[in-house]
């Protein structure tokens, strides 16, 4: 059996169609082989850096079992750009003795030096390979730098517009109000406390909370949006999270003012030693964020420590800890995680420890469910809450821009320090040199207090409002350490009956 071979790739739309090349090979097959059975195979649109195509594999499974006694290609780079890759299908070729023959390159696989040619030759289709990836890679890097949206699927919450960018035509990421608003709420929803990804998802559909895209939403896509940095206001805090965690920044650090949003792109490398360490940009575009820089890092705190902890399973304790008695002996009353029911979830109930611990009570007969505690409690809250009024105090927020704008100044000090330490340690013994650097130095270390102190100013100015503060949807928002403080200034105890009904007795 001879096999013809054609190989089109996806790297080079112009390359040699696979019917052209299937005709250069026809005209390989000598007259004395016009009667052996003829096959051919076909990959359109792949690339010739792995061997996982449908069609060659095809013709590797012929060839393993005896089946083909030549196998012709156009070059030699349609069977693979891989040179390893390469020289393991020639060996196979030789094992199940398979002549090779390529219609524009001429040699014989069955001598020393034809053999020889072909390793010569897969060394440059390799080479050519390689460099077409690199091209593309560093045109990527460089348009990604320079500000330019690289494509891809469009995020949910903007629209692409045109715009000029460098006096080059593009398109930038805008807003688009409503979903702009809902993916808000996303990120304000799963910074509180107790929310995962799941019970995430589940208050969406419970609100009719869907996509505006006609699409559903599931764990994945939510854990997709809130780790895009495409969201974010990037301030000087957000530079921080990912100067930390070995990002290179691309975008010079003035720009981290609260207003644009930011890219990613790079390979997240896994390294034992480092496990932050990684190769990934960041480079702001010229797109506004959507999202506070405060909830945002908020959300990648929760993600990166992969907790998906639930008030109603993973939650090992209560936020009413320490509040529930039973009130048959007056002991306190702890919680312990049940038996997974019929859906597999575990559910935490209040034990008596009278019962558990003293041997001298017989418990509530009835189970008082965690979840079911805390709602209730919950909501008497809120409505305690509705009858109070109170006037607060907030940070002016021309103080909270210069508060970004200084922290950006100290950072810029910072890797000023750094270079100059650099230049300190590699002056050898320049004594004017090192005077110099010295002096440099000693001002960067005052402006850089001096930064520090003004801080210390800000923090401690407060501008008091007459506004009254929204107690209820404060507390609405609250996370697991607030209703925790709340419950103990405002409740005295909760008292759990024989017969699973409560009783709250309050503080004020």
């Amino acid at each position: 059996m001879l096999a013809l071979y054609a190989r089109k790739s996806v790297e080079r739309e112009n390359s040699i169609s696979c019917d052209t090349q299937i005709g250069y090979c026809k005209m390989m097959i000598k007259p004395e082989e016009q009667g052996e059975q003829v096959v051919t195979f076909v990959d359109n649109g792949f690339s010739g850096g792995n061997v996982n195509r449908e069609g060659f594999q095809k013709m590797m499974r012929l060839v393993r079992q005896g089946r083909v006694s030549k196998v012709i290609v156009y070059k030699l780079d349609r069977i693979s750009r891989s040179l390893s890759d390469f020289m393991n299908i020639l060996q196979e070729f030789k094992a199940h003795h398979v002549e090779f023959v390529s219609s524009q390159e001429s040699f014989d696989t069955a001598s020393p030096y034809g053999e020889m040619i072909v390793k010569l030759l897969m060394v440059f289709a390799e080479f050519e390979r390689t460099s077409i990836i690199n091209r593309a890679t560093q045109a990527y890097a460089h348009r990604s730098e320079m500000g330019f949206y690289m494509g891809g699927r469009q995020p949910y919450g903007f629209e692409l517009v045109p715009t000029v960018i460098h006096n080059v035509k593009t398109k930038k990421l805008s807003p688009l109000p409503c979903e702009a608003e809902q993916v808000r709420y996303l990120f304000a929803v799963y910074a509180q406390e107790g929310v995962s990804l799941r019970k995430l998802r589940d208050i969406l559909i419970a609100e009719g909370r869907q996509p505006l895209n006609g699409s559903h939403w599931t764990t994945a896509k939510l854990s997709t949006l809130l780790k895009n940095p495409i969201y974010v206001k990037a301030d000087s805090e957000v530079y921080d999270y990912y100067d930390r965690h070995g990002t290179q920044i691309m975008t010079n650090i003035s720009l981290f003012s609260g207003e644009y949003g930011a890219q990613l792109y790079g390979h997240t490398r896994h390294d034992p030693g480092n496990p932050d360490w990684s190769d990934m940009k960041l480079v702001l575009l010229p797109h506004p964020g959507i999202v506070d820089s405060g909830i945002w890092l908020k959300c990648q705190r929760k993600l990166a420590k992969n907790r998906q902890v639930t008030s109603s399973y993973s939650n090992p304790t209560s936020w009413l800890a320490g509040k529930v008695v039973c009130e048959k002996c007056g002991h306190t009353m702890t919680t312990i995680k049940g038996k997974p029911n019929k859906n597999g979830e575990l559910r935490r109930y209040f034990n008596c420890t009278g019962k558990s611990h003293k041997k001298t009570c017989t418990g509530p007969a009835v189970s008082t469910y965690a979840e079911d505690l805390e709602t209730m409690v919950h909501i008497c809250i809120a409505g305690k809450l509705a009858e109070l009024k109170g006037t607060g105090y907030h940070v002016r927020r021309a103080d909270q821009t210069e508060h970004n704008a200084l922290k950006l100044k100290i950072k810029a000090i910072e890797q000023s320090e750094k270079q100059l330490l650099d230049t300190i340690l590699t002056s050898g013994c320049n004594e004017d040199l090192l005077a110099i650097a010295n002096q440099k130095a000693t001002q960067l270390k005052r402006d850089r207090l001096a930064l520090y102190a003004r801080i210390e100013e800000l923090n401690s100015r407060e501008e008091k409002t007459d506004a009254v503060v929204n107690l209820p949807k404060l507390w609405c928002t609250a996370d697991y350490q607030q209703k925790k403080s709340v419950a103990m200034i405002m409740i005295h105890k909760i008292l759990i009956r024989e017969d699973g009904s409560t009783q709250i007795i309050w503080n004020i």
